[in-house]
């Protein structure tokens, strides 16, 4: 999968570009990623700033319901997977 515009970069690929050595050029060809996005590494590098992980500061949809979900999951026995003898592999139907 090839990296498109406005998608983020990994965190490994970050890492190994804080890690790089070589010219700015030399290295964005290397890893594949633009000149200036090496000079900017290169510049927080510089300031001390470490490449942390990223935040899409996006609240988790079911923060602070951990205690109930246990309890919703624990009231509801264990179903077992269909055989594969019942002819249907690979599908379950739920219900």
């Amino acid at each position: 999968m090839r990296w498109r515009c406005g998608q983020a970069y990994g965190q490994d690929l970050r890492d190994r570009v804080m890690a790089a050595e070589g010219l700015l050029h030399e290295v964005a060809t290397r890893y594949g990623v633009s000149v200036s996005y090496v000079a900017r590494v290169r510049a927080r590098q510089r300031r001390g700033v470490t490449a942390g992980a990223q935040c899409n500061h996006v609240p988790l949809r079911l923060q602070g319901q951990e205690s109930a979900l246990a309890g919703q999951v624990a009231a509801v026995p264990d179903r077992p997977w269909p055989s594969s003898a019942s002819g249907s592999r690979g599908s379950m139907v739920v219900g």
